[in-house]
């Protein structure tokens, strides 16, 4: 067989150069595609607070105050620590006892369970505003029903009697001891704080 019989070797079509640019084209093209997927995530994406403390102001009793808390900072801390209120207490970690029961927008809360970001904006009212030289109806009916003892639980218990008479003017002793059920009073002086809650419904001590 002549070498002028052999048939042609076929031509491959391959091209490196073409190649090398179909490559870069569809890498950049990944690329791109990438970027605007991770930009339309971040846009997504809830804002993550971080742990650093910011000044915010807080409406309690009234005034306008400048505190400075962190993401985790509770209000019963804020009251406390930088506004030395101290009037509500830090006796359990869950709120359960009521001895940290203040008023923010009309409703009892316990400030120990609740952020102070949360209050922001919103009117705050402890127990401190219920005081002075003229005390609030349910602080002299307190004192003349010697509804507390040892006195922890007592700013707690003055603040939901105020809140909760706020709601319920004219509320029966039945009504009060269900509203009240939130707080607990290790000396067992509940007897004396509904007659003192009695007595603000009856008119009493200047109700």
């Amino acid at each position: 067989m002549k070498d002028q019989d052999l048939a042609p070797w076929p031509q491959a079509g391959f091209d490196r150069r073409a190649f090398l640019k179909g490559s870069s084209a569809a890498a950049a093209a990944t690329t791109l595609a990438t970027h605007a997927t991770q930009a339309q995530a971040q846009a997504a994406a809830p804002e993550i607070v971080g742990r650093q403390s910011r000044l915010v102001e807080l409406k309690v009793n009234g005034k306008t105050a400048s505190v400075r808390v962190e993401p985790r900072s509770t209000l019963l801390d804020v009251l406390r620590y930088q506004l030395q209120l101290t009037g509500a207490k830090p006796v359990s970690i869950d709120g359960s006892s009521g001895a940290s029961t203040v008023i923010v927008d009309g409703k009892p809360i316990a400030a120990n369970t609740t952020l102070a970001l949360d209050c922001v904006g919103k009117s705050i009212q402890t127990v401190e505003s219920l005081g002075g030289e003229k005390p609030d109806a349910v602080v002299s009916a307190f004192v003349h029903a010697d509804a507390m003892q040892c006195g922890f639980c007592t700013p707690g218990f003055v603040v939901a009697v105020r809140a909760f008479l706020d709601k319920n003017p004219g509320a029966t002793e039945e009504q009060i001891r269900s509203g009240l059920n939130g707080n607990l009073c290790r000396c067992g002086t509940y007897a004396n704080v509904v007659m003192a809650a009695l007595e603000v419904v009856k008119g009493g001590s200047r109700g």
